[in-house]
């Protein structure tokens, strides 16, 4: 490019050259060398095409890709450090399902608003008082429930033992065997549970009226029994019947 921007000038002025009134004392060789110091000039004057460089080039930068945090996800759970009953519903009118007990830990499945949770035990789902649950894990992505149909019905009416409401007989091997008896006072009732020295160790079908059982009582030793009726409105609980083998 360049050697073709001098070659034109050099053509140019040795037209105006030609053209220019010749002076007499001028000499071809004077001529030229005017033209030649006249090109000199112009090349020395001319301002030099700019380069590309490397600052000057753009590049297209490609986008990046979007990061996407995903949280971590744990079983939710519950704990508790009392021994805490699970029942079939939000509150004490329902029935007693289970006992937690203290420091152990079960899945929560449910969250009932304000402050119910839905565990699954060993006994099934049942229900427990927020109040008295330590919840662990991501908790709040358990679905909201709703409350099963509140109880019908009254508490059914308290068991009485009969005349000879029990029997036992201490055997020499330090084995006693035990007959409960007791009148079903209730019309109501799911069933019955027999407690021993305060201890559930029983469930039986409504209208039950008997339990036996054979149990380790050495002479001297005590035992006490009562037996309890119960609904999905609560429970009630006979008189209590004890004995010591002599």
């Amino acid at each position: 490019m360049k050697s073709i921007v001098i070659l034109l000038l050099v053509m140019g002025l040795t037209l105006s050259a030609c053209n220019l009134p010749v002076n007499p004392e001028q000499t071809e060789p004077d001529i030229a060398t005017a033209a030649a110091l006249t090109v000199e000039a112009a090349l020395s004057n001319a301002t030099p095409l700019a380069s590309p460089t490397a600052g000057s080039l753009s590049s297209t930068q490609p986008a990046g890709t979007a990061v996407t945090l995903t949280p971590t996800f744990s079983q939710p759970s519950a704990s508790f450090e009392d021994v805490t009953n699970c029942r079939t519903g939000p509150g004490t009118t329902y029935e007693r399902v289970t006992q937690i007990l203290p420091n152990v830990s079960v899945e929560i499945v449910g969250f009932f608003p304000p402050n119910y949770w839905v565990v699954e035990t060993d006994k099934g789902q049942c229900w427990v008082a927020g109040e008295f649950v330590t919840p662990a894990g991501s908790y709040t992505t358990v679905p909201t429930v709703t409350a099963p149909p509140t109880p019908i019905g009254g508490v059914p009416d308290a068991p009485t033992f009969t005349q000879n409401g029990w029997n036992y007989f201490c055997r020499g091997d330090g084995q006693t065997e035990v007959t409960l008896n007791w009148n079903d006072r209730s019309d109501t009732e799911s069933g019955y549970r027999i407690l021993r020295n305060g201890e559930e160790i029983a469930d039986l079908p409504a209208n039950s009226t008997t339990y036996s059982e054979v149990i380790s009582l050495s002479s001297g030793q005590s035992v006490s029994y009562q037996v309890q009726a119960f609904n999905s409105a609560g429970k009630s609980t006979s008189n209590t019947a004890s004995f010591t083998c002599p």
